[in-house]
């Protein structure tokens, strides 16, 4: 079964696609095409999301779905003449908090996303500027300033790892690519055995990994499925040897991976 989507938004639409999107993952059997249309701000455009509504619905043969945040009451009346199944995410959500909290709510746009706190902003920046300085290895000098450093081999999700974490959490987050070498010493590089209590393991499946390899280094001994396997091995020996804790990436997204660390780490969240 196939069903057309609308994230719609006066906003960036971020937060309609992330509610929209969790909603959504609850129906594994269905196939949506997935429809964001950001900055819906005024009337003229209103229209526009009813024609591609309709579009949609007489192209489908079913009514679309259409999850909105927008904010202002005149479009939402529009938007809501919509052929489609209609969530509307600040009327579902906000009206009964409003009820409850005895006070009306600000009904923003763009307040969850914004730069409604200037050192807030500067943390998340501050937090990315982090890992892509510490990214890969290239530098260990600040691993004292890390709050967690991801372990692991060549192409196991550590870099996006450590940008979503800085991104989404304001976290700082460093990582280093365990070579062949150090695959071998059974032991942990020089700079970061001073860090051991601030390490975490990541590990893949060696076919996923090879595979993965396969597209940056085609046909090399790099992304060989013997290559994978020996470091996949070794890497997992390593870290249970040291009792370093580790997560399978093959199966996991990036947000699950991240939120998994936060957990086991015991990290806090340093921007809301």
């Amino acid at each position: 079964m196939k069903r057309t989507a609308f994230f719609i938004s006066d906003g960036t639409g971020i937060t309609a696609e992330a509610l929209g999107n969790s909603l959504l993952a609850q129906f594994a059997d269905i196939v949506f095409e997935r429809i964001t249309l950001p900055y819906i701000d005024s009337i003229e455009k209103a229209h526009d999301v009813v024609t591609a509504v309709r579009e949609a619905h007489i192209k489908d043969g079913t009514k679309p779905i259409l999850i909105d945040t927008i904010v202002d009451e005149n479009i939402r009346q529009l938007i809501s003449q919509s052929e489609a199944i209609k969530i509307d995410i600040f009327s579902t959500f906000i009206k009964p908090l409003e009820s409850e909290l005895g006070i009306k709510s600000r009904y923003s746009v763009g307040q969850s996303h914004g730069i409604v706190e200037s050192q807030r902003y500067k943390n998340r920046i501050e937090s990315v500027n982090f890992a892509l300085d510490n990214d890969d290895g290239m530098r260990t000098r600040h691993y004292d300033e890390a709050d967690i450093i991801l372990v692991g081999v060549s192409r196991c999700g550590k870099t996006p790892t450590c940008l979503y974490m800085a991104l989404q959490f304001g976290v700082r987050a460093a990582n280093y690519p365990l070579t062949e070498d150090d695959l071998e010493s059974n032991g942990l590089p020089s700079c970061l055995k001073p860090y051991q209590n601030k390490l975490y393991g990541l590990t893949i499946d060696p076919f996923q990994l090879a595979a993965i390899r396969h597209e940056r280094r085609a046909n090399s001994r790099y992304a060989s499925l013997t290559q994978c396997e020996t470091e996949v091995v070794f890497g997992e020996q390593l870290f249970k040897s040291l009792k370093i804790p580790f997560i399978n990436t093959t199966t996991f997204s990036i947000e699950e991976i991240s939120t998994r660390i936060m957990a086991d780490r015991g990290l806090k969240r340093r921007i809301n």
